[in-house]
């Protein structure tokens, strides 16, 4: 089947991912210029989805908010907050987990690329021209106070994901 913004998004997923495997192959000495590259790729990648992808597929469904909204909306809260967090093997192993289930909800039969795809499917063309041309978002280094980590924390508790509970394997 022909779904290009799909095709454009989950390939963007894969470039990600790609980028934070390979600045953390040594969890305990990460590659901090490939993990910025990471962070800058993840956050522009919210972005398109957040500012383009998302108002598109609202504006096509009638002005209604999209099924699960709430859900990618927290959950990109929650990936935005985490990289402002120093990374450590403990924020690495959180960001894979959330990350894994927010992709899979974003990218299976019925889920939200699916979904924008088809309320979009008359303006395809004009919506991968923006997507393609998108700025990519700047980033601040990275923080090790621990406000800042206790914040990221809160924001994943509000979409659903406990810090603590995943990083001890009780998720």
């Amino acid at each position: 089947m022909n779904q290009p913004l799909y095709d454009f998004f989950t390939d963007d997923h894969r470039r990600v991912d790609l980028l934070l495997e390979q600045a953390t192959k040594d969890p305990n000495n990460i590659d901090h210029k490939i993990y910025k590259q990471f962070r800058v790729g993840l956050l522009t990648h919210i972005k398109m989805e957040e500012n383009i992808l998302f108002p598109a597929a609202k504006k096509a469904n009638g002005g209604n908010q999209l099924p699960g909204f709430k859900r990618f909306r927290n959950e990109h809260a929650a990936l935005t907050t985490l990289m402002a967090v120093y990374p450590n093997p403990n924020l690495l192993k959180v960001l894979r987990h959330i990350l894994e289930k927010h992709d899979e909800a974003e990218e299976r039969s019925g889920g939200m690329y699916e979904i924008c795809e088809n309320l979009t499917r008359n303006e395809t063309e004009e919506l991968l021209e923006k997507l393609k041309n998108i700025t990519p978002t700047p980033v601040h280094e990275p923080k090790k106070e621990d406000y800042v980590l206790q914040a990221a924390k809160r924001v994943s508790k509000r979409a659903g994901y406990d810090y603590d509970s995943i990083v001890a394997n009780n998720v």
